[in-house]
């Protein structure tokens, strides 16, 4: 909307440039009297409709009332009526802050700023005195929406499920306890991410997983093609419990065995059939790249690791079924490490959590924020797409 220059002149007339977004300035003034602009409209149109029911209401002076914005405190004249049936919609009656000013403070505090780093922002940066309590109030808010989240309803099927977990501290029972928190990242068909819920446990133990398993399909979830998991003890059978057609991917980079050859191989380049080439074996058939990983380089120079390998090779090995384009989206948890990455350094500023709450608001607000910054899916994606709708036929269909 273009603004008539004339008026623009007579707004800034006899202003210093330099305060006009200041504190205290043209804006803030502005904001204020198009709020109380827009809050004696409110009360015309209210009037108006009493006056149409027979009610025989009108006006009766105002109030003052001091209400907090996204940058500024400012002090309001607030109309009110005789018979006090008025309630504005753009201040409610016992509202003292604008929406913008809580979504300021959630938005802070999921960039991962403590509640004391966002009081002294706001009064350094916008002259706003707040108080924790305050802080606390509006993001404890979020545990509501936190609670419809985990429980929302899920697609029938998802192609691509990844399953992992970050360390955090949470004071429990007058302990300071390292709990582990679980997180769901899915892939959906046209490539786009969702994650499908988060859980707090102290232990990891095959119960546990089998009901994170059991909760998504009360949820809808019917199917999961392909699930990611970081090799955690007894997931697996947990997973193929809740959904039998379940194929189990584990990462291959965070197997024990793998990032322990890793490790012995760094110093040298160019090794055949070494760790880092592992997404290339097999290119001639899934077999092949099973006789080459366990029993060629590896398997004579680290016997006891091909051991290993041969152990969890169920677990390992389907990745082979696909080429290697798609190998690079389903062989590693990297996907969800990135998200980690992001939930860790939230959590780090914070030192421990007061409950299991508290660290469940952050998280999902650190997790909200970095899921608008997804992008569009990869390419492999496109190909990996009609590598599942030919493996998996109908089930892929299913969505």
């Amino acid at each position: 909307m273009a603004i008539d220059k004339e008026l623009l002149d007579q707004l800034l007339a006899g202003r210093d440039p330099s305060e006009v977004f200041g504190k205290d300035g043209l804006l803030d003034d502005l904001r204020k009297a198009l709020s109380e602009r827009i809050l004696h409209a409110e009360l015309d149109e209210h009037l108006d409709d009493e006056q149409a029911e027979g009610n025989a209401n009108r006006r009766n002076g105002s109030s003052k009332k001091t209400v907090l914005t996204g940058t500024s405190k400012m002090t309001l004249s607030i109309p009110r009526d005789r018979a006090g049936t008025f309630d504005p919609k753009l201040i409610a009656k016992y509202q003292r802050r604008f929406p913008d000013f809580d979504h300021k403070i959630i938005s802070m505090y999921a960039r991962g700023m403590t509640v004391r780093e966002i009081q002294g922002h706001l009064e350094e940066i916008y002259g706003i005195e707040v108080s924790p309590d305050l802080i606390s109030a509006v993001t404890n808010a979020v545990l509501e929406e936190v609670g419809e989240w985990q429980n929302r309803p899920l697609e029938l099927c998802y192609p691509l499920v990844f399953f992992d977990a970050i360390r955090v501290k949470i004071r429990d029972e007058g302990f300071v306890r390292n709990k582990a928190v679980y997180i769901a990242l899915a892939v959906l068909a046209d490539g786009t991410k969702e994650i499908l819920g988060l859980w707090i446990e102290q232990t990891e133990d095959a119960k546990f997983w089998l009901r994170v398993m059991n909760e998504l399909k009360n949820r809808g979830c019917q199917d999961i093609l392909i699930a990611v998991v970081d090799g955690l003890k007894g997931f697996p059978e947990a997973i193929t419990a809740a959904f039998p057609q379940t194929i189990v991917q584990t990462c291959i980079v965070h197997h024990p065995p793998f990032a322990r050859i890793r490790v012995m191989e760094r110093p040298k380049t160019g090794c055949p059939g070494a760790a880092g080439n592992l997404p290339r074996q097999g290119r001639r058939s899934r077999n092949e790249g099973a006789r080459s990983v366990r029993n060629g380089y590896w398997g004579q120079k680290y016997p006891a690791i091909a051991q290993s390998w041969r152990r969890n090779w169920e677990h390992v090995i389907p990745f082979f079924a696909f080429p290697e384009s798609v190998r690079r989206i389903i062989y590693t948890t990297n996907a969800i490490e990135a998200l980690n990455s992001k939930l860790r350094r939230a959590v780090r500023s914070r030192g421990h959590f007061p409950s299991d709450d508290a660290a469940m608001k952050l998280l999902y607000l650190v997790l909200n924020h970095a899921a608008e910054d997804w992008k569009r899916p990869p390419r492999e994606w496109f190909e990996a797409k009609t590598q599942f709708a030919v493996v998996f036929g109908e089930r892929f269909f299913n969505q």
